[in-house]
């Protein structure tokens, strides 16, 4: 049996994309898969991994530059439209997510009713558990420290699915790999936004470069610290997440993280159900 930790059993990598794997895989399948792979349904809790494993994929590209995200839950409306451009931009499949805006209802004190939209997508954390847990090597940081997926190494063994703090990776039923938010690298490098934020109307996301004073999201930061509150989520996790968000005392975080998928669980379509945006059941 091949030892996956090994970093020297993987394949060689070629020019292939996601879109080439996908196309091949369903053309094995004769375009008939429709479940998730066995492999991927029996999947053990990700196992920790020797520092030596993973340590270099830890490492960004030396290209100066560390990216990162603002999401203002003040402007988002819960639209879709990030989720749209995201999934025609990335051949996302119907019932998967890379990306999804996460509703919530709730009382506040003197018994008014308010809701709350949550865009979510991986948070590209600085410490990232999946890059520990992969054990074929694919997660690595890439350019500005994007947490990527290298799909000539993927074996969709899910360890990262399971080692994800904030449920924002998911299995392909058809190409068996693991898939999530690259933060859009093929337009960044070439100048372009992602495209969820080229897409949002209300402009609730910000995206840039963390080390150029100038960058729009470094003022942006700058100034929203000083009228609002920027907020991380799940901070008890250690994982160093290159995404804040924008809250103030009538939104806070806290009313809508119970709702955030966690370890070992993806974004799904029963979110979109209405039933589901009342107040969470207290978590044991």
């Amino acid at each position: 049996m091949t030892d996956l930790t090994d970093p020297n059993n993987h394949p060689e990598p070629d020019s292939s994309t996601r879109r080439d794997v996908l196309k091949q895989a369903a053309l094995a399948a004769g375009l008939a898969v429709s479940g998730v792979p066995a492999a991927a349904q029996e999947v053990a809790q990700a196992p920790a991994l020797p520092e030596a494993h993973w340590r270099d994929r830890m490492q960004a590209s030396d290209d100066g530059k560390r990216y990162g995200w603002l999401v203002d839950v003040r402007r988002c409306f819960g639209c879709h439209a990030c989720e749209v451009a995201c999934k025609a931009e990335n051949d996302v499949p119907l019932g998967q997510f890379i990306r999804q805006t996460i509703y919530h209802d709730f009382e506040r004190p003197g018994g008014q009713v308010a809701r709350i939209m949550l865009p979510m997508s991986c948070l590209h954390c600085e410490d990232a558990p999946c890059i520990k847990a992969c054990p074929c090597g694919a997660l690595h940081k890439g350019s500005g420290g994007s947490v990527q997926v290298d799909y000539d190494a993927c074996s969709g063994h899910a360890a990262c699915k399971e080692a994800c703090p904030y449920g924002a990776i998911y299995i392909d039923p058809v190409a068996n790999q693991a898939v999530k938010c690259h933060n859009c690298t093929h337009r960044v490098d070439a100048g372009m936004e992602p495209a969820c934020v080229a897409t949002c109307p209300a402009e609730a996301l910000i995206f840039g470069d963390l080390n150029d004073p100038d960058a729009h999201i470094s003022q942006m930061a700058q100034r929203l610290e000083s009228e609002a509150r920027l907020e991380v989520l799940r901070p008890e996790k250690r994982a160093k997440p290159r995404v804040r968000f924008v809250t103030d005392s009538a939104r806070p975080l806290s009313v809508v993280e119970p709702k955030v998928p966690r370890e070992g669980q993806s974004y799904g379509p029963e979110a979109y159900d209405v039933f589901n945006w009342q107040e969470p059941e207290e978590q044991e």
